[in-house]
């Protein structure tokens, strides 16, 4: 019997865009199961120093109502590894536009230690949730 895979990807999916949709879509291609971890208002307030403009359970709730995610938790920080230790995913999935970052090398060697593989995805060119932002003050 084939062993299912567990996919992991992370955001903050603030003003869901197509961009988020198409993320979503491309990683439950690459696996059986999808965990998405939406990241809580205090961790976007730790790591990008700003409050989203929509709440984290709104986030969470519209992230849970997409047909690929099955199942929705709390990124309460930025560690992989330590979401590994809960969620035991085989393949972590993330936008290219951070390949061969410090940060996501670094996630890479820790993944790789425990088995799992890390998957960049296509970023959808011209779309995020900053240029939103922008085109809403302006």
């Amino acid at each position: 019997m084939k062993k299912k895979i567990i996919g992991y990807t992370t955001g903050v999916f603030d003003l869901f865009h197509i961009g988020h949709l198409n993320i979503l879509k491309q990683a439950k291609e690459h696996c059986d199961y999808l965990i998405v971890g939406v990241s809580t208002d205090e961790n976007v307030q730790n790591y990008k120093h700003k409050t989203p403009v929509i709440p984290y359970e709104q986030r969470a709730a519209i992230v849970a109502a997409i047909k690929y995610v099955d199942e929705v938790v709390p990124q309460k920080n930025m560690n992989k590894l330590e979401a590994w230790n809960e969620l035991h995913y085989d393949v972590l999935f993330h936008g290219d536009d951070w390949k061969n970052s410090e940060m996501y090398n670094q996630v890479i060697n820790d993944l790789l230690e425990v088995g799992v593989k890390v998957v960049f995805l296509k970023h959808t060119p011209n779309i995020s949730t900053t240029d939103l932002e922008n085109k809403i003050r302006n």
